[in-house]
């Protein structure tokens, strides 16, 4: 799996885990569709383990479990349709994060690290935290001040350092950089490209979920747009394995209103994104005012038909408590797709497939 700098070409280093390119700083990023071989997924494996010949980790290196992958996909009727739920908050750490994290982590201890920064609005931060607890890596994350008070405690139960910044997201974003700049790994879940494969083991479980068929459509939270990406490019994977011609899903993001990059993006062009606002949001999972691969994401969106939706504050709560009815429960971040599908559910085909992406113990 070849991957290199999506500005220079530049390739990225056999012996090193730079954050950004060596040569002009820009993004690395896989050049190749993901090698997804239905013949090739190793049932004997747990989780996302089974697809590990789409990951580009050394054949010899033995990978830590911890219980990520093969969540449920359950089935309510809602708004008079039948919509099915990925249940991604029953992750490990109690986030899809867990996917991409195993799958960084594999790449940092294949290479000898011991010690790692990463940035956060809390659910990657405890994610990583979790994984580096189990091989052992020095983890020190960074949080806006106003995270969770439940996620800043679950990073430090699991032995990381806690770094508090005030601010903003973004604020959080220049601290840690700092830092990375020193020469200390940065297990960034924006700038790398490793946990792309990890998420797109969403799209192979849905697809395997379903009879081995395609969803009609997919609703997801999009703040950096990671999960969104690693699914659009996971059912590529698949179409392209399966030597077949079908529609992979439409794609539908949601953001909340009070701070939309993606949306501004969609709607206004490229040049809107920059008069973005950060204000808080009760989605703060999602509160990421510069999404680094925004453009890539938007390109997804758009083949895909897809489309990108916004939520008003008053109604994410709601919508967390009307899952929570259906016995999904959810933090604010994830609920944010109810309203979603109830604008968009009389627009979609069949299946529509929601994806729940973080557990409601992370909130309060």
């Amino acid at each position: 799996m070849e991957i290199s700098c999506t500005s220079c070409g530049n390739a990225y280093p056999s012996d090193r885990l730079p954050y950004c390119c060596l040569k002009c700083g820009g993004l690395y990023d896989f050049r190749t569709p993901f090698p997804f071989d239905p013949e090739q997924v190793d049932r004997s494996k747990p989780g996302i383990w089974r697809y590990r010949h789409t990951f580009g980790i050394p054949p010899d290196y033995e990978p830590v479990y911890l219980g990520e992958g093969n969540t449920p996909l359950i089935w309510a009727e809602v708004f008079k349709r039948k919509v099915a739920f990925k249940c991604e908050y029953l992750n490990p750490s109690g986030s899809f994060k867990d996917r991409g994290s195993a799958v960084i982590a594999a790449w940092l201890h294949s290479r000898g690290v011991n010690e790692a920064v990463e940035d956060s609005s809390g659910n990657a931060g405890a994610s990583f935290a979790a994984y580096a607890a189990r091989i052992g890596i020095k983890a020190r994350v960074f949080v806006p001040e106003s995270a969770s008070g439940v996620k800043r405690r679950q990073i430090e139960a699991y032995g990381a350092e806690l770094v508090l910044v005030p601010g903003s997201r973004s604020n959080v974003a220049e601290a840690v950089k700092r830092v990375a700049d020193t020469g200390i790994v940065y297990a960034s879940h924006g700038y790398l490209p490793f946990n792309l494969p990890g998420y797109a083991t969403t799209a192979y479980e849905i697809y395997e979920q379903l009879g081995n068929k395609m969803p009609g459509a997919i609703i997801l939270p999009a703040g950096q747009g990671g999960l969104l990406l690693g699914l659009a490019r996971g059912f590529k994977a698949v179409r392209i394995a399966i030597n077949t011609v079908i529609n992979i899903p439409r794609i539908i993001g949601v953001q909340a209103y009070r701070c939309a990059p993606l949306w501004e993006m969609l709607t206004g062009g490229s040049t809107r994104a920059g008069l973005v606002t950060e204000n808080h949001t009760l989605a703060e999972g999602a509160q990421v005012r510069n999404p680094l691969r925004g453009d890539i994401v938007l390109q997804e969106v758009e083949a895909s038909n897809g489309s990108i939706c916004v939520v008003e504050e008053n109604e994410i709560l709601p919508g967390r408590d009307a899952l929570a009815h259906r016995g999904f429960y959810v933090e604010p971040t994830s609920a944010i797709v109810w309203s979603a599908l109830k604008q968009m559910i009389q627009y979609l085909p069949d299946p529509v497939v929601v994806v729940l992406t973080g557990s409601g113990y992370k909130y309060g």
